[in-house]
């Protein structure tokens, strides 16, 4: 017997450290009916002042025509986005709208709340309870408009978020990172955000603009050989590039890149490089007169910075501001086997070595620069089965969030079968 408790106590001593998944448990959102060919993309989540969660999701794939109601086409891509809402804190969740745009996502201001994406051109609809919408309309009839939903941020009466436009409508690339322009937008809240009026933006700013790769070197960027197309099992990736931006201002006074006008945004942005584990970013100054030029970074030296430290910069993440901690919250894709070669990567793996989708993970910092680990969030329990594309937001003192996920009968970890929603209850307490 006593031989038997020393053999325990090792056991649990030595399990004692180990990290276990904050939010591994979840409410399933939204299910394919059919997973090999109907897919679930791009969750965003709301929290109305009294508790009311408003959510959005969209679908695609080639089983897109055996559903009903309003689609939308992107260059022949056919998606539909829908709307549902929660007054249980997320525990049962309601259908209220279908819409024909994608990469949408749900924002308050001026008492309203407002979905907005994009099909071609960016897309827009209100709602006052969150139950009945205004029909959509189209806020731009110019460009190639796309960007996942991340933050949305409030600063000076206004509301600001980014959406990116792909310069000259440059679809002859796999995957066009390289042209993709953030722009940041800008709304007064108290004024209607239907109409197109309402908006200013930023001056566009392509990646291909401040980090051509052929200049690129000792940083290991590209990581693989580039190429404008891809396939199968063949080892490129697309130019480098930066897409899927959050807004980010720094309030502190002591940071370097602090503006004590309140006139500089950040934008910390995914950046596609081939490699893991650093973002791209540029920052846009408001003048006086209310223009946004959009411009790289600077250090101390006078060298401009455009690759920073952060934890699953490798593929889209999304970063909140915490006034009570004072802190930035980050959740993004963990990355454990990027430098493992292709060829030898399990076969339900998705594309390139650096394409892990099945673990998301949350950091905290005070910088935006020195991210401190603070858990696991949730994990499938193979690499098809995916935890990623995340968005959260604050709710008193938990984090929710909304997964893009899959089950082992997704077709790939990139085109997942479910949407989850997934509560860090006291997220504070991890502080450390």
């Amino acid at each position: 017997m006593r031989a038997m408790t020393d053999t325990i106590m090792r056991a649990n001593s030595s399990n004692r450290y180990k990290v276990e998944p904050l939010a591994d448990t979840f409410v399933t959102l939204y299910e394919s009916p059919y997973p090999e060919s109907v897919f679930c993309y791009s969750p965003g989540i709301l929290e109305l002042p009294g508790g009311r969660l408003i959510a959005t999701i969209d679908l695609g794939g080639k089983g897109m025509s055996q559903l009903d109601g309003p689609k939308g086409s992107r260059h022949g891509y056919v998606t539909q986005g829908k709307a549902f809402l929660s007054d249980d804190g997320g525990q049962t969740w309601r259908h209220t709208a279908d819409f024909p745009y994608m990469h949408a996502r749900p924002f308050l201001a001026g008492g309203s709340i407002y979905i907005l994406g994009h099909c071609v051109d960016i897309m827009i609809m209100r709602s006052d309870d969150g139950e009945t919408w205004t029909e959509p309309v189209k806020l731009t009839s110019s460009g190639d408009w796309h960007q996942a939903p991340c933050n949305v941020h409030y600063a000076n009466g206004n509301v600001y978020l980014v959406m990116e436009n792909i310069r000259d409508g440059d679809q002859s690339h796999y995957w066009p990172v390289g042209w993709m322009e953030p722009v940041l937008m800008r709304a007064g809240t108290d004024t209607d955000l239907l109409k197109p009026e309402s908006w200013s933006y930023s001056t566009p700013l392509a990646a291909r603009d401040v980090i051509p790769s052929e200049k690129l070197d000792y940083f290991g960027v590209p990581f693989f050989t580039e190429g404008c197309t891809h396939k199968r099992g063949q080892i490129n990736c697309a130019p480098v590039g930066w897409l899927e931006t959050n807004v980010v201002q720094f309030v502190d006074p002591d940071h370097y890149w602090h503006d004590p006008n309140g006139r500089t945004f950040h934008l910390w942005m995914r950046a596609h490089t081939g490699g893991t584990g650093y973002a791209a970013i540029a920052k846009v100054v408001e003048d006086e007169n209310g223009v946004m030029t959009t411009m790289p970074e600077t250090v101390p030296s006078g060298k401009q910075i455009v690759f920073v430290p952060c934890p699953g910069g490798q593929m889209k993440f999304h970063i909140v501001y915490d006034d009570m901690t004072k802190l930035y919250w980050l959740l993004s894709s963990q990355s454990t086997d990027s430098m493992t070669r292709a060829e030898r990567l399990p076969k339900e793996r998705f594309d390139l070595p650096n394409n892990e989708r099945h673990r998301l993970q949350l950091h905290f910092s005070k910088n935006c620069i020195d991210w401190c680990f603070a858990g696991l969030v949730c994990a499938g329990a193979s690499p098809k089965q995916s935890r990623h594309y995340a968005s959260m937001i604050i709710s008193g003192e938990d984090l929710l969030v909304m997964s893009r996920s899959g089950d082992e009968r997704a077709a790939t970890a990139h085109n997942g079968n479910l949407i989850t929603f997934h509560r860090i209850s006291r997220f504070r307490e991890l502080v450390y």
